[in-house]
């Protein structure tokens, strides 16, 4: 398997969409390339080789600054939002050359029907624990909330699109990067005929009512698929119907005995990275909801998924992937969930109404590896 992805990532290369601004995957020797999110056709440009490509470029990029102030357009340097160019704005950190880079969304729909009260205090925690414990610099976080005053940082549609691609721009080999999201995911009926049970999984920006959900396949094709060698991926997604919600190829099953086995999920092209590694820790399974509870914190509201992630990694440092998930998962369902039961009907809650029915954290990747093995670092 790893001998093809190598064949693989030498006989093709990346482009990106000039509609939407999604990493394309190019066949060899192909001048166009048809996005699959937004059905655009990008044309590509045939490059020279070796020395010469380099003189090329650098001469191009000599005459382009000198003929207008906007940078060329490169992943690097610009990125593109709906057709139009959309440079990464000031506000966001600088992280080009640092090993750790995090992006925390916690989205509380302040003022409409679907407020939620922990959705910014797992932020604050989930920022915390990756300073504190993984030694992620403050000034390589990303934050956004509409606790932000800075418009660039608000948890817009848009905004969120940005801060997605800056968490993966310029990323090396070594880098290790941190999606955290907390709010509301929705499921949509699937249109393009990839995803095994008919729905397309969805994240809820905050203007998600005006603008629309950011669904699965927009967000794979934008922190997956352009993860070089080296380069690793954490995804903790705190939201409803989030199993399968970077659409990656794997999916882990594990029984209350402790068996495990990989599900291979894929329908059609697998959704890989480009040699890297990508792997989500999400609150629930795709057809299930989670909770934004005081059940587990005391008065404090927090996502139980958030809540139960922080304790389980806290609880046992250097803990494997299959430790973590089971943790997690006894964390929520000792809770009782929302019915704080006690005594044997509360047991019985526990260990049956609420583990089938409820939330049950589930862990995806973009390849398979023995869970009980492989120690969990960020």
């Amino acid at each position: 398997m790893a001998g093809g992805r190598s064949q693989r990532a030498a006989t093709t290369t990346t482009t990106m969409c000039g509609g939407c601004g999604a990493y394309l995957t190019v066949p060899p020797g192909a001048r166009s390339v048809r996005c699959a999110l937004c059905r655009a056709v990008t044309r590509v440009e045939r490059r020279p080789h070796g020395l010469h490509h380099a003189a090329v470029g650098f001469i191009k990029g000599l005459i382009s600054s000198i003929v207008s102030p906007q940078p060329p357009p490169s992943p690097s340097a610009s990125l593109r939002l709906g057709g139009a160019a959309g440079r990464l704005p000031a506000s966001y950190p600088r992280v080009l050359g640092r090993k750790k880079r995090a992006l925390l969304v916690g989205i509380s729909y302040a003022g409409t029907k679907y407020e939620l009260r922990g959705a910014v205090n797992d932020v604050n925690c989930m920022g915390y624990l990756l300073r504190e414990r993984f030694g992620f610099p403050a000034d390589c976080i990303l934050v956004l909330t509409q606790d932000e005053k800075d418009p660039d940082r608000l948890p817009t549609k848009d905004n969120l699109r940005l801060a997605m691609r800056w968490l993966v721009e310029g990323t090396v080999a070594g880098d290790s990067l941190v999606f955290h999201f907390s709010g509301h995911g929705v499921q949509k009926l699937d249109k393009n005929g990839d995803e095994v049970d008919g729905y397309d999984e969805a994240l809820c920006p905050m203007d998600f009512e005006d603008r629309g959900v950011i669904l699965d396949d927009e967000i794979n094709a934008t922190i997956v698929r352009p993860l070089g060698p080296g380069v690793k991926l954490h995804a903790i997604i705190d939201t409803c119907h989030s199993g399968t919600i970077l659409d990656l190829p794997y999916l882990c099953r594990i029984s209350r005995t402790g068996y495990w086995q990989w599900e291979n999920h894929s329908r059609g092209e697998p959704k890989c990275t480009s040699g890297g590694l990508a792997i989500s820790i999400s609150g629930c399974g795709d057809s299930q909801t989670s909770q934004d509870t005081t059940a587990l914190s005391g008065s404090t509201s927090t996502g139980a998924m958030t809540y139960s992630f922080i304790k389980a990694v806290e609880s046992e440092p250097g803990t494997t992937y299959g430790r973590l998930l089971t943790a997690m998962r006894a964390t929520i369902r000792d809770s009782g969930g929302e019915f704080g039961i006690p005594g044997p009907i509360g047991t019985f809650f526990r260990r049956v109404i609420t583990f089938s029915c409820a939330q049950e954290p589930q862990l995806c990747a973009s390849e398979p590896f023995d869970i009980y093995r492989k120690p969990f670092l960020l």
